[in-house]
């Protein structure tokens, strides 16, 4: 499962598009990745392509190019990283209702989404008192690093968006008169072009989102004129990077989901696999039991020099 920090490419990848039949091209998908030894998760759906794949540099390279020579993917969105481990088991092209799940009818991203914003242009965009920067991402993500500025929804879940914003419209709308500027961001770009859409849908017209989302912002932005603070969370087992897409010390509870950082998992009430200080005071025995199996299957995994299905 291992790869050197060099040899393991990582691509986050996702286009709206109009896709008539995606069963029909799930089965190439597929054999196109395992060809190249890649493994991770790509879903498919009517409404586009969203997934994030790992592999040798010269295998990634090639199913990007594939993928970019499907007609409804030229305008595939792309970012790169590198990782020191596999950060997947398995190579999987699932079928979606949604790429990325809002649970809205009607929405339709591939043809009526906000203004993309380069990331050298954030700033000027979001230091700009007339706009106000929404982030999109769910608390646990929020908790370890964001945007100057920026508010904070506090959702659990993408799906928990769109009633969090119908409250927030009518506190605009009661607060300014002024035709503010809206702009969005998350981790690469995929929640905030749909949250655009959704936006636009209920008559906001200035509303924008930041193209490639953070990661494109990290890779692209020095350090020294940035205006994120702190880590951007991952949904693999890096757990989070920072400027310059560098790997963070972070692990994660598996318990709450809550990244964890250096003195969280010195606490007393940090149990790997089972608490954490987020969480300790807030799980019944009953889920702190079936927690610590499953910790003792990834430890016995582990031991075995396998990895735990439920680790990925």
């Amino acid at each position: 499962m291992s790869n050197s920090q060099s040899s393991c490419k990582v691509a986050a990848l996702y286009h709206f598009a109009i896709v008539v039949d995606p069963a029909a091209i799930r089965r190439d998908i597929l054999e196109q990745c395992e060809k190249h030894g890649l493994k991770g998760t790509i879903l498919l759906a009517p409404e586009g392509i969203n997934g994030t794949i790992a592999g040798s540099p010269s295998g990634i390279d090639a199913t990007i190019s594939y993928l970019q020579s499907l007609p409804q993917f030229a305008g595939l969105e792309v970012k790169y990283s590198s990782a020191s481990e596999m950060p997947f088991l398995r190579m999987k092209v699932r079928l979606k209702k949604e790429i990325v799940t809002m649970g809205v009818d009607g929405i339709d991203p591939a043809r009526a989404k906000g203004k993309y914003v380069d990331p050298l242009d954030w700033n000027a965009l979001t230091a700009d008192p007339d706009t106000v920067i929404i982030d999109t991402r769910n608390t646990y993500e929020v908790a370890i690093g964001s945007f100057e500025g920026a508010i904070n929804p506090q959702t659990e879940s993408f799906r928990d968006f769109p009633a969090w914003f119908d409250a927030f419209a009518k506190e605009l709308q009661e607060k300014s008169d002024k035709q503010l500027k809206i702009a969005m961001f998350c981790t690469g770009g995929i929640r905030c072009e749909k949250a655009t859409a959704y936006v636009k849908s209920l008559g906001f017209d200035d509303v924008h989102h930041l193209k490639g989302g953070i990661l494109k912002y990290l890779e692209n932005v020095p350090e020294e004129q940035s205006r994120w603070n702190g880590n951007c969370f991952l949904f693999d087992q890096r757990v989070a990077v920072g400027h310059g897409l560098k790997e963070s010390d972070y692990d994660q509870c598996h318990a709450c989901r809550m990244p964890l950082n250096v003195e969280e998992r010195a606490s007393e009430q940090y149990i790997p696999g089972e608490a954490c200080p987020h969480c300790y005071a807030e799980r019944s025995d009953e889920q702190r039991a079936r927690y610590r199996e499953r910790q003792r299957q990834v430890e016995k995994a582990a031991k075995e020099g396998r990895q735990h299905l439920g680790t990925t």
